[in-house]
């Protein structure tokens, strides 16, 4: 049996590291039930205990805004932090290395960070088809607004003008599985302030620049409004049923 169904939940502004720590226990706890029911439909194959209720592992599709910080991943680069630790706090920004894949990037106020903590057996067992799923829900999101956006060859997220020497990424990913379980996700640039990008080589890719929709269509966006339309269409992409 497959559970589509997904509880939405919208964590606000919120400290990167507290908004980790929450993932980490969610995922955790999503990984341990897995493990525990496939060790016991392999106790039932082998006669050593009774069948029981099918349990289903849960997903979670999670909203917030973090305050300004720089997160570098496993596959990441520390030279492509330009700030010391000093202009760090001149930026009031803070760092971290974590656990998902990809190079540095940026979050901040205006930026909205999905973090989709999805067990991948109720969907699709294909992490290259998720990454392409989560930026196929940005393209609607951003053509709902008059953004036209696609994808730059050898790269994950969402580009403007990916096919001449305009490209500009406006929403970066990265993620983390493990036995099919996702955590991690996207972060896509509504109202962010750009400056603060110009303080690393993004997702480790010289010579291109970082877009917001804010910049793009010249006027700040409703922020509840992009998220009810990133979450409508990521629902649509899955097949998810989103529970309140």
């Amino acid at each position: 049996m497959k559970n589509k169904q997904v509880e939405y939940q919208d964590w606000g502004l919120i400290d990167y590291k507290e908004a980790w720590d929450k993932q980490e226990s969610i995922f955790s706890k999503s990984v341990q039930l897995k493990t525990e029911i496939r060790n016991r439909q392999q106790a039932v194959l082998a006669g050593t205990e009774e069948a029981e209720e099918d349990v289903l592992t849960p997903n979670y599709l999670v909203f917030c805004e973090h305050p300004h910080v720089y997160t570098l991943g496993k596959s990441g680069k520390a030279n492509h932090l330009l700030l010391d630790e000093e202009g760090l706090k001149e930026k009031e920004a803070v760092y971290y290395p974590i656990n998902r894949g990809g190079d540095i990037t940026y979050h901040g106020p205006g930026q909205l960070v999905v973090y989709p903590i999805l067990d991948l057996d109720n969907f699709f067992t294909d992490i290259h088809l998720y990454l392409r799923t989560l930026e196929e829900a940005v393209i609607q999101t951003l053509a709902h607004y008059g953004i036209a956006a696609g994808r730059y060859p050898g790269y994950t997220g969402v580009w403007l003008d990916a096919d001449n020497e305009r490209a500009r990424k406006i929403c970066a990913m990265g993620v983390r599985c493990s036995r099919w379980v996702t955590m991690h996700g996207l972060a896509l640039n509504v109202n962010a302030n750009l400056d603060y990008f110009g303080h690393i080589v993004p997702c480790g890719i010289e010579g291109k620049a970082v877009a917001s929709m804010q910049h793009e269509l010249g006027r700040e966006l409703d922020l509840n409004e992009v998220k009810k339309i990133l979450k409508h269409h990521i629902s649509v992409q899955f097949g998810m049923e989103i529970v309140e």
